[in-house]
């Protein structure tokens, strides 16, 4: 007999969504298919899947160890979310001499579904990193009798859902500070810098508004700026790793000796960003809004008012209702209301169709209420932001 080939091999996801964008949230049914097409015909001893989900970070750091001599230490952990396996076809016996069990496939394309349900305990939200990951995965291994197996892996995005609509993230974020300059023994005025925003939690795509005043009454011309940095902090043996990205800016007039200057309302929005990971022990995902004074010559004034980036957007407290029919509504007219201050753009206001294909996975954001309400971005890819040590 002439044996078959398999000409294709994959995992297919039956996704909720419009987008058709495999985004998921703890307790949701994953559901989908292991495609397999074969030319001729193939016996198969078994068809396995594997889901998995991790966290894990990696980095290395060299030491010196003394003279002339010195070492690389390698610093990993992971953490698992997701372990599920499951039998679609045959069984798991290692022996190919044995004829019976095995299961024939005829030319054609053979579809074998499968299904899970992912912990209802919470999930690290789907993330890549400069020294570590969050990965959700589905395997699937086909087994032959004397042919060495076949593997095809897809990922899926998960998403821990934050609500920004809790009163911890809608308590308006402010700060004031002073700096009084100084050359050599000769001491000038103060610069003085004051901040606000309206709440602590933000979507993508939505514009903060600052409202700001900074007075100027040192001798040098100063420039105020804002700008939202993303701070990724890794954990393991012990040891923590921070990166600091600038993921958005803006930048003020510059302002003469003896001028103040204010902001009412200056708008800085958000770009298409990873949620904030909070809750991860290995991986935290966090963000700060900096006002600042540029002074020349001198240390810059800076404010920190930390952000919270959610999943679920911002709306009015006079629209809403405890009925899931009014969130369903409420969620899914997001894709067409304009800019903030009443809610966040859609996808396709934020995000030209040349950024969906940068290098770098960024996960899709679903809404909260269960079916297809996925109501936020396509899995596309985008260029990181510069580190914080590049700009500064």
């Amino acid at each position: 007999m002439v044996l078959g080939k398999v000409k294709n091999f994959f995992v297919s996801y039956d996704c909720l969504n419009d987008s058709n964008v495999p985004v998921f949230a703890s307790g949701d049914f994953v559901s989908g298919r292991v495609i397999i097409e074969v030319t001729g015909e193939i016996r198969v001893k078994s068809l396995n899947i594997h889901a998995k989900g991790l966290a894990k970070v990696r980095w290395t750091e060299s030491r010196n160890a003394g003279s002339n001599t010195a070492y690389t230490q390698n610093f990993t952990d992971e953490v698992e979310y997701l372990n599920h396996r499951d039998v679609l076809i045959g069984h798991d016996r290692d022996d190919d001499s044995c004829d019976e069990g095995f299961t024939i496939l005829h030319s054609g394309r053979h579809e074998f579904p499968f299904s899970f349900e992912l912990p209802q305990t919470p999930l690290a939200t789907s993330f890549e990193g400069k020294h570590g990951s969050v990965r959700y995965w589905v395997k699937a291994e086909l087994h032959r009798p004397w042919l060495l197996p076949m593997k095809t892996k897809k990922e899926f995005t998960v998403f821990e859902h934050i609500d920004i609509n809790t009163p911890l993230l809608l308590s308006p974020q402010a700060g004031t500070k002073e700096k009084t300059l100084c050359c050599w023994f000769c001491t000038s005025g103060p610069v003085s810098l004051s901040a606000k925003i309206e709440r602590k939690g933000y979507t993508p795509g939505e514009s903060i508004q600052i409202v700001a005043e900074i007075e100027n009454c040192s001798s040098r011309v100063v420039v105020p700026k804002a700008a939202i940095y993303q701070t990724q902090t890794f954990f393991a043996k012990g040891k923590v790793k921070e990166i600091k990205q600038l993921v958005a800016n803006l930048r003020g007039d510059p302002l003469p000796s003896g001028k103040t200057e204010t902001w009412d309302g200056k708008m800085l929005k958000i770009p298409p960003i990873s949620p904030s990971i909070l809750d991860c022990s290995i991986i935290h995902v966090e963000y700060s809004l900096m006002v600042y004074v540029d002074i020349p010559r001198a240390v810059n004034l800076t404010l920190n008012l930390p952000l919270v980036i959610g999943t679920i957007p911002f709306h009015s407290f006079g629209s809403r209702t405890s009925s899931v029919s009014s969130q369903c509504s409420m969620a899914m007219s997001w894709l067409g209301l304009p800019e903030r201050p009443e809610a966040p753009p859609s996808y396709s206001e934020i995000v030209s169709d040349e950024e969906r294909q940068n290098n770098l996975e960024l996960p899709a954001v679903r809404d909260e209420i269960e079916g297809p309400l996925y109501a936020y971005i396509h899995e596309f890819r985008f260029q990181p932001p510069p580190l914080y040590s590049e700009v500064h």
